[in-house]
């Protein structure tokens, strides 16, 4: 291709498109010309960085291009409205479409940890290789180590470090999935078995209650977003092993965009479980009222994904990211 030949017989093209970009209000002849210079513009380029990649003028024709895309598609509403419409729709619909996964990984996670602590709870042989009987009863005492993590600190702090540990969980959860989902099932595992040695350490102490009164105000919201995050990590997993009717890389494409969502979704969740468990955890309220609000917290977060992520996702939501915000397909020819 002769760049200077195909640059003086585009010329024109190029600067009539940017000056209707530039244009506020057009007529409708205006805006079909703009839409097909549009489409015309994009061949070229295409065919520019086929065949002669000149970076000077493929960079000026992908600005071209870019200030025209805007003009065709209008403006884009605000960061802030995005981020709006993304946890009105996006996020809750990405929540139902993998509900399977993440249900299912919750189920499978509860009965482990069940078994585990109820395994370490009835055999002392297990105790004993854990720890130190000394070492078990500062553990286990009142007061002692798994009484006062919720206490022992402000609370302000704490609910930062709780909230940055969680959200870095969910993050390996979500990140691992692309190497087949086998790391992320040894992040669960991990979880799994440090909820069971709890529980099962503190059964076998007589003080269980008191256990699940520290631990369900804000556990069962934190293990939710854990569940919902290696459900999406396992579903990334599979769709490198099976795409299904798409091509895999337009299947991770897609996938890997509504994982990277689901991150800033999970991120807020995990903010009010940390906010759950610095405040209402160690706070002077009976037992039955701090369950309750993590009870509710739970519901709501249910709702949200089951029964909002429905109508989401009927509506055709799959918590990609908008159309807008998609790489064009550019075609090969003018």
């Amino acid at each position: 291709m002769d760049l200077d030949v195909f640059i003086a017989a585009h010329q024109a093209q190029w600067a009539r498109l940017e000056t209707l970009s530039k244009r506020r209000r057009l007529s409708g002849e205006e805006a079909d010309e703009l839409v097909a210079l549009y489409q015309r513009v994009t061949g070229q380029l295409a065919r520019v960085q086929a065949s002669a990649p000149d970076p000077a003028l493929v960079g000026r024709l992908t600005t071209l291009v870019a200030r025209a895309r805007h003009a065709v598609t209008g403006r884009r509403a605000g960061s802030w409205r995005e981020v709006g419409r993304y946890f009105a729709a996006g996020f809750p619909a990405a929540l139902y479409r993998s509900r399977r996964w993440w249900l299912s990984i919750a189920v499978l996670s509860l009965l482990g940890t069940a078994l585990i602590s109820w395994w370490i709870a009835t055999h002392p042989e297990v105790r004993d290789s854990m720890a130190t009987p000394s070492q078990l009863r500062e553990m286990t005492r009142p007061g002692g180590a798994y009484e006062a993590y919720y206490s022992d600190r402000p609370a302000s702090s704490f609910a930062a470090q709780v909230w940055t540990n969680n959200a870095w969980i969910a993050a390996q959860c979500l990140v691992f999935g692309v190497f087949l989902g086998l790391p992320v099932l040894y992040v669960l595992a991990q979880n799994v078995l440090n909820l069971a040695v709890g529980i099962g350490l503190m059964a076998s102490a007589g003080r269980l209650d008191l256990f699940l009164g520290l631990l369900l105000p804000h556990g069962l919201l934190e293990l939710t977003a854990v569940f919902v995050a290696g459900g999406m990590g396992l579903r990334l997993g599979w769709t490198v092993i099976d795409p299904g009717p798409r091509k895999r890389t337009v299947a991770l494409a897609e996938e890997g965009r509504a994982t990277i969502g689901m991150a800033m979704g999970l991120t807020a969740v995990l903010f009010v479980s940390g906010l759950l468990e610095a405040f209402v955890t160690p706070s002077g309220l009976p037992t039955w009222a701090r369950i309750g609000i993590g009870v509710t917290a739970e519901v709501l977060f249910l709702l949200y994904a089951l029964v909002l992520g429905r109508r989401a996702a009927a509506a055709g939501e799959t918590g990609d990211v908008a159309a807008a915000d998609r790489a064009d397909l550019q075609p090969v020819a003018a």
